[in-house]
């Protein structure tokens, strides 16, 4: 069993997750969701809770985030206090495969760059359905390929942006997840995706305070943790963006109605 920290154990320690198309992804999925004031939503891999927190704040929702990860969970639980919103969210740990709630709950589920990692992608999507209210939404952002088999280089350059264990779909099928799970009205807008784009959304989705504050907690994560060392210098060498990128990689807003 493999004990070393990864990806996410890091992303936790600094406070910072992040998913393709950053902000304006959110903002439009929430719209194709029709999500509002007094909605009751479900955020299915919650990271460290900026979601939430923008849901609760912009809209005026009801939150519940769920997260695999306990040091994840402790983080949003952090930033919920810190932003003044503890009042209107929750979070629990909790798998997406095996969501720890009655059915016909939630107004809307929605996951940002989540349901690629899941074995088993239908049992997730089924799982979001089952807690869905009827007429409700479940909507999901999600990182696609836009025509395969996509080259190695590609491959590298995802599986080392995203994790390793990320597996994007075809558009057409991350639409059948939705169909099968018996949603309908089903919505795929598509779209490729643009580096210094993805870089500008992360600093409008935390703002300069927030950033700093990750940069700080980098640097000292940095200083103290040989195994985090090794990962930036990993993550360095295997930086170099292919010139193909556009061309095969992407994220896709999937949404359907129970």
């Amino acid at each position: 069993m493999n004990n070393q920290p990864g990806f996410f154990d890091f992303a936790a320690e600094v406070g910072l997750t992040k998913h393709i198309g950053g902000l304006e992804a959110t903002e439009a999925l929430i719209e194709l969701c029709h999500i509002g004031k007094g909605s009751y939503i479900l955020d299915v891999g919650s990271g460290v809770g900026v979601t939430p927190c923008f849901l609760a704040k912009r809209y005026g929702c009801q939150v519940v985030g769920v997260d695999i990860s306990p040091r994840m969970v402790e983080r949003s639980r952090e930033r919920v206090t810190r932003e003044k919103v503890a009042d209107r969210i929750e979070f629990r740990v909790a798998d997406a495969q095996d969501l720890p709630f009655k059915d016909d709950l939630f107004d809307a589920v929605i996951t940002e760059s989540v349901t690629a990692f899941p074995a088993d992608k239908q049992k997730a999507v089924n799982e979001y359905a089952r807690v869905t209210k009827p007429g409700g939404f479940v909507g999901l952002n999600e990182s696609v390929w836009l025509k395969v088999p996509p080259p190695p280089e590609v491959v590298a350059w995802a599986a080392q942006d995203l994790g390793a264990n990320v597996q994007p779909l075809l558009s057409d099928a991350w639409a059948g997840l939705l169909e099968t799970a018996g949603l309908t009205e089903i919505t795929v807008r598509t779209y490729t995706i643009n580096i210094k784009d993805e870089a500008r959304e992360i600093l409008r989705r935390y703002g300069w305070g927030g950033m700093l504050g990750v940069t700080g907690r980098m640097l000292l994560l940095y200083a103290r943790s040989p195994a985090y060392r090794k990962f930036v210098k990993e993550v360095r060498q295997g930086g170099v963006i292919p010139k193909n990128l556009e061309e095969y990689f992407g994220y896709g807003l999937f949404v359907g109605q129970k």
